[in-house]
């Protein structure tokens, strides 16, 4: 494949990476507000300047070909390349700007807000604007450019794929218990392993988060190694209303280890195999080094896990 122009247009570029991302024009056209038949001859376009037939028919939708892939996969690295040169002009300058966070609850508490007092202190010119979001809507807003920076997590017995066009730094991890009623196990000792805490629970109903699917796979997980098939009975995206669900003796769910629990709520440890939240954050690839969101990476790295 040989590129017979000396410059590609980079909005095409865009274009078909975004077609390699969502698989269809029409998602395309929607996601960055221009009409079917603009992709389509913009992609038409791009397939000339490469020399090289990039995407062919497939049913009533199009595919990409072996040669649009590739190039696809270069328009990630090169499109980031065009971000990291437009955002990092001037390094040294005093970073100056908001930079729009989604992030999950507990992330926000734990990492994002003890950051706030030394930008207010120090670089009162960098603003936070946050929003309260589960992953996928955080990825999502990432894609669509909406917000800079994502605080997300996954679960070892869960992890999460990072798309390519994405860069994700850990941050801390915590492990996870099953949050159970109190009465329901007294003084009796601990089993030892997650599959024998499980079966004990085994005939209660569970109860999982509502917006994210990654403790429910956890827990069908560990249930798996019990051979039984939990009964999913209640969802709930706020863990304190998972406490009140326990207290209320309506199920048992996955709950933090390190974080304080209602009277009448009793953490059993899980171990052999152990669940343990992960916490990352998540930039568009060359999009770090703008300076006030490489100043809140930096911040975010030095929080103590």
């Amino acid at each position: 494949m040989m590129l017979n122009n000396r410059s590609v247009d980079l909005r095409r570029l865009r274009l078909l990476r975004e077609l390699a991302r969502l698989g269809s024009m029409r998602e395309v056209a929607d996601e960055l507000g221009v009409t079917t038949s603009t992709v389509s001859q913009q992609l038409a376009a791009l397939s000339r300047e490469a020399g090289a037939t990039l995407i062919e028919p497939q049913g009533r939708r199009v595919r990409l070909t072996p040669a649009g892939r590739r190039l696809a996969e270069h328009a990630v690295t090169i499109l980031a390349a065009v971000d990291a040169a437009r955002l990092d002009l001037d390094p040294r300058a005093e970073p100056v700007g908001t930079v729009r966070v989604a992030g999950f609850a507990t992330a926000v508490r734990r990492s994002l807000l003890p950051i706030t007092a030394h930008l207010a202190a120090r670089h009162p010119q960098v603003r936070l604007r946050i929003h309260e979001h589960e992953p996928a809507e955080a990825f999502a807003l990432l894609a669509t450019d909406d917000v800079d920076l994502a605080l997300t997590y996954d679960y070892n017995l869960a992890p999460a794929p990072i798309d390519r066009t994405l860069e994700a730094t850990p941050l801390w991890s915590a492990p996870w218990s099953l949050g159970v009623p109190a009465d329901a196990v007294g003084e009796e000792p601990v089993p030892a392993t997650a599959a024998a805490v499980f079966t004990r629970f085994r005939a209660h109903d569970w109860i999982v988060n509502s917006r994210n699917i990654a403790d429910e796979v956890v827990v069908r997980a560990i249930a798996a190694t019990a051979e039984f098939e939990p009964r999913i009975a209640h969802r709930a995206d706020s863990l304190d209303l998972v406490q009140d669900l326990i207290v209320a003796g309506l199920g048992v769910g996955l709950l933090p280890a390190d974080q304080p629990t209602l009277p009448g709520v009793r953490l059993l440890p899980l171990a052999g195999p152990e669940a343990r939240l992960r916490s990352y954050a998540v930039t568009r690839r060359g999009r770090a080094a703008w300076p006030p969101l490489a100043l809140v990476l930096d911040l975010l790295a030095a929080v103590p896990a």
